[in-house]
């Protein structure tokens, strides 16, 4: 098994079932013990926003801000894009506690590593 799992979510509200399976996926990884990084971009950049994750509902799936406190509980990151920040006027010192923002040198980086699968949603 992978001992790094690196997943880039490019959907938020805008395909609901698609955010929330990659939000999903990993926050069971990081409860088995596996180093998870989440990479928000595009629409689910506001997720890492106080409060915006609360605002997301689907039925049968869980909170967001239950999944995202699983991430960060089981040691994982979570890591806005850059751009998509820029785009959206995010700074750093607007993102919840545990988020940063990079850019895809850290992204490629952290693909490249050993041991380490990604997703993308």
């Amino acid at each position: 098994m992978a001992k790094k799992l690196v997943l880039k979510v490019t959907a938020g509200a805008d395909a609901p079932e698609r955010c929330s399976q990659a939000f999903t996926v990993a926050a069971v990884a990081a409860a088995s013990g596996v180093r998870v990084s989440l990479w928000l971009t595009g629409e689910s950049t506001w997720f890492a926003l106080p409060g915006k994750a609360e605002e997301f509902e689907l039925p049968h799936a869980a909170p967001l801000p239950d999944l995202i406190a699983g991430i960060l509980a089981g040691g994982g990151t979570i890591t806005v894009c850059t751009q998509c920040a820029a785009r959206r006027g995010v700074e750093e010192k607007d993102l919840i506690a545990g988020a940063r923002i990079a850019g895809a040198q850290v992204f490629v980086q952290e693909v490249m590593g050993e041991d380490t699968k990604s997703l993308v949603y």
